[in-house]
């Protein structure tokens, strides 16, 4: 029903902007918050990469935090 499609619209719009916020471009060496290398991996894993391990999760820890999630 109407509370089905909300549900699905919603999560639609989550999806776009997730999306939206992923890096694009070239991945970077080194992370461009505590200057660490970036491993390989991670560079072909995530196209785009700018950020460490650790420094991505404090991003994504300060981020949830804000996000009512």
């Amino acid at each position: 029903g109407a509370e089905h499609e909300q549900m699905e619209s919603t999560l639609e719009d989550a999806v776009q902007r997730a999306r939206s916020q992923l890096p694009r471009g070239e991945s970077l060496e080194f992370c461009e918050e505590c200057g660490d290398p970036i491993p390989e991996a991670r560079r072909k894993a995530i196209p785009g990469v700018r950020l460490c391990v650790v420094c991505q999760g404090e991003l994504d820890k300060k981020q949830s935090a804000y996000s009512g999630y």
